[in-house]
């Protein structure tokens, strides 16, 4: 007897008893999904996660106040004091190494934009900017122009706002020169960035730049931190230009030599990749949840297998007095159970590539096939599949023949 022919009476078997086979490979399938689509919706994750922070290229690093921001390390009794617009504007004076510098802060994440015609939810960002923060932060402009150095000396309420904050207050009307209006204050619009991903609400999508010197008088609350972002010509000279720049900024805040740093460094390959490294979690809590339902399958897989072997033992004796051998009957029952745990094992995989993809795309990633975790939930459903099968097959081929022809 070969393979296939095993295989059919596998599926000849699972049809006898469909109710109890469906219900065995719903278990499987619930298993394998959570497995397949959590591991696929973190790929989608880490690819959306490189993609948009590769968008702040990797010769630019941003300094910032620990305390305020990620704070990724355990320091401990460092008084993580404020950067201010004072120590802001000393680093730009000073900071001789060929690099473009641009001093910003953010006043909100939940402000409500108001137009003539309708108001935005209230998950808007204001961020004061000088006028080298769209070559810091990549940014590109869809229409009208970026806030410049004049807008800034002179506190001219202008703004330039995100594709998304445009389509919600204008939605297909030309925005340059329109009037929008936050907590009272109002702003001209005189560009609109172009559309960028979303992921993580890193992106630029719902946000107001405003020249930090009009936004200080209107939005500025005691206890905010300033960024300085600093980007450099090529690669190479990152390390040099993040060393020049501790030591200023060492100066400027009167560090001693033996104090440590008050502030830190973050550079987008840095950041994505400790966000990428706390996506682990997730990940064992995939491999958790699979693991629980599929040990729960496998105890059901082989209750069921136990009753067949019960069910067909006249069965069994027929084909032994045949001419079938053990190693036959053993392998029959073993090809049954792993049958069962593919059928459910494949219906598993395409929901969780459903899921994990969908969950990828409410934050831009991209489509995934995920080969690598098909074939680990191939692999996990036949191992499945033997441990469940092993006992009641090696049940099967121990009876015996007279036996069984006996039975009812």
């Amino acid at each position: 007897m070969n393979l296939f022919q095993d295989i059919q009476i596998a599926l000849d078997s699972i049809k006898a008893n469909i109710g109890r086979a469906i219900l065995t490979c719903l278990i499987i399938a619930i298993g394998i999904m959570a497995l397949v689509g959590m591991l696929t919706a973190i790929d989608g994750m880490k690819s959306s996660i490189t993609q948009n922070f590769s968008l702040l290229g990797s010769n630019s690093f941003t300094i910032i106040n620990s305390s305020a921001f990620v704070d990724f390390h355990n320091h401990e009794n460092i008084d993580y004091e404020v950067i201010s617009l004072k120590q802001v504007d000393s680093f730009k004076k000073n900071y001789s190494f060929p690099a473009t510098v641009s001093g910003y802060i953010s006043y909100s994440w939940t402000s409500i934009v108001k137009s003539k015609y309708v108001k935005s939810n209230p998950n808007v960002q204001i961020v004061g900017i000088d006028e080298n923060y769209m070559a810091i932060n990549g940014l590109e402009l869809e229409t009208g122009r970026f806030i410049s150095s004049t807008d800034l000396e002179n506190n001219l309420q202008v703004a330039v706002i995100g594709n998304e904050l445009k389509n919600t207050l204008f939605d297909n009307l030309n925005p340059i020169n329109k009037i929008i209006s936050s907590g009272g204050h109002k702003f001209m619009v005189v560009g609109v960035l172009k559309s960028k991903g979303q992921a993580f609400d890193f992106g630029s999508n719902r946000v107001m730049l405003i020249p930090y010197s009009t936004g200080n008088k209107k939005f500025f609350q005691p206890g905010t931190s300033y960024e300085i972002g600093v980007k450099v010509q090529e690669y190479e000279q990152l390390e040099s230009a993040e060393n020049f720049a501790s030591g200023l900024f060492r100066n400027i805040r009167g560090l001693k030599p033996k104090d440590a740093n008050n502030f830190d460094f973050q550079t987008s390959d840095g950041l994505s990749s400790k966000l990428i490294s706390s996506l682990s979690f997730v990940s064992i809590a995939a491999y958790v949840i699979a693991f629980i339902t599929l040990f729960g399958a496998a105890i059901g897989l082989m209750n069921i297998m136990l009753v067949s072997v019960k069910e067909r033992t006249r069965e069994i004796g027929t084909r032994m007095a045949l001419g079938a051998k053990r190693s036959q009957i053993l392998r029959q029952f073993l090809v049954e159970a792993i049958t069962i745990c593919q059928m459910g094992g494949l219906g598993g995989i395409v929901l969780g590539i459903l899921v994990g993809n969908g969950v990828s795309s409410m934050i831009d990633g991209p489509m995934i096939v995920p080969w690598t975790w098909i074939g680990l939930a191939i692999a996990l459903c036949t191992f499945v599949g033997l441990m469940a099968g092993i006992i009641p097959a090696r049940q099967a081929a121990k009876l015996d023949p007279i036996e069984s022809l006996r039975y009812e």
